[in-house]
This record gives structure tokens, sequence and C-alpha cells, in this order.
């Protein structure tokens, strides 16, 4: 374990409004270009799919396991959900310059209902491999709405938006923007509302999102076939099929 990289004074803000902004390198410069690469190839080979739509690609390219398990990720992690940590997911979401669709007001748990048994400790580090701001559609959140995780929804159109549901009634003037440079990340609660707009500059926005849980929470073997999670540190605290752990026989 190396060093923890929030303060008391990041921790409580992040308790208390669902996020965090981290303005310092995530990685060293030789590692964010290694990472940038292996997107690189993986925009590449996605063929007719969107590129908003690279989901677990940690699951089809085992070098960003050494990026999701490193000391780098867990350092920030560990003080907002403690020393057991289970890696729930990874993404990469790009929006294409000029066509980059809008992602609409939602909460990461709402979508992942049912596939686990508690929310209260999930946390996404938001990493950014190009700049990421206002103009070409950067994550926004809506501060201290991290509470409750599951809101009301309603229909959008797929063709312009990423999901085709977003929640009802939000009040997108209370929006914090999450402006970074490359190499710099957020960290939100999986229950906060979130969005970000279409990008319509000529400038693409990629980011890499690395999803942790407490292994406190239980994930449901049964609604989620076919998807990994590996234990990133510490220990099984509620007993999870975790591709790097062996289970006991009985």
């Amino acid at each position: 374990m190396g060093q923890l990289k929030l303060n008391e004074q990041e921790i409580q803000f992040y308790k208390e409004q669902g996020y965090s902004i981290y303005k310092k390198p995530l990685f060293s410069a030789e590692k964010q270009a290694e990472l940038t690469a292996i997107f690189e190839e993986q925009l590449a080979l996605k063929g007719s799919k969107l590129s908003d739509e690279l989901d677990t690609p940690h699951f089809r390219d085992e070098r960003l396991l050494e990026f999701l398990l490193s000391d780098d990720v867990l350092d920030l992690v560990e003080p907002i959900i403690g020393p057991n940590i289970g890696l729930w997911s990874s993404h990469f979401i790009c929006k294409d310059p000029l066509v980059g669709r809008a992602t609409p007001w939602h909460e990461d748990s709402a979508y992942w209902n049912g596939r686990l048994d508690r929310f209260d400790s999930i946390v996404t580090v938001w990493l950014a491999i190009d700049r990421s701001w206002k103009e070409n559609g950067c994550m926004r959140v809506i501060p201290g709405t991290h509470e409750n995780g599951f809101s009301e929804y309603e229909n959008v159109d797929g063709a312009s938006n990423t999901f085709g549901t977003q929640i009802k009634n939000v009040d997108g003037s209370k929006a914090v923007y999450f402006e970074l440079q490359p190499g710099e990340c957020s960290l939100h609660d999986s229950r906060i509302m979130h969005g970000a707009a279409a990008n319509t500059s000529e400038y693409r926005r990629c980011g890499y999102t690395m999803r942790y849980f407490s292994t406190e929470a239980k994930v449901l073997p049964e609604k989620n076939p076919g998807h990994k999670i590996w234990l990133a540190r510490g220990k099984d605290i509620a007993g999870n099929p975790f591709v790097n752990v062996s289970t006991p026989s009985h």
C-alpha cells in the first residue's frame, strides 16, 4: 500500500457533496501515455460501435488491470470506501468531436439496481484521457444528490443520448462541471445525479472510468452473468465471486 491521497477535509467534502476533483496527475506521464495508447487501440478495433460504447475493456485487454489494480488508483479510492476494495467495472467513454452524444442526467446505481445488495460504498474514478472541459461536454454533477440513488426517470431520444432515459425535473443550474486536464481525475459516488452535454466542439473528449466497491457489498452472481470482478485490495467481506480469489470447496 502506498500513500493515501486524500486528506480529512477532502474526505469530508466527498461524504457531504458526493464527489471530489483530483487536480494532479493520477499516473506517471509514462503510464498515462501507455493507457492512452491502449485506448487508441481499442478505438481502432471497435468497428461500427459508437465510441461511447467501449464498456469493460479490461475483459478484453488484461493490460488494463495493471492500471485498475495499481496503488496509484487504490490510494485515491481507499480513503473513500475503506481498505477492502473490489474492482467493479471500467469503461472508456469517448465523445467524438461534433457528434458526441449527450449523457442524460442519471445515477449509476439506478442502472445497476439489483446487481449488488447496496450502493453506499461504490466510487467511480473518472480519468481524463483528453482535456475535458465545458466546451466538449465534460462531466457534471448535482452536488449532494447521493443520499438516495433511485430517482424517477422519463424517456429521451436514444439517437442523441447515450441512454434512453433521464432523471425527471433536474435543476441543471446547480451543476458543477468537472474540467480536467489529461491525467487528472474526478471521483463520484454511484448514487449522485450526473451527466454531460453533447460534444459539439471539434475536440474529442475521452475519459476512462474505473469503478470500485467496498467488499462489504455483495455482488449477486445470478444478476451478473459473464461479469467479472477482481479483489483489488484488502480482503473479501461479503463472500464475492472474485476471479483472482479461489473459493474454498464445500
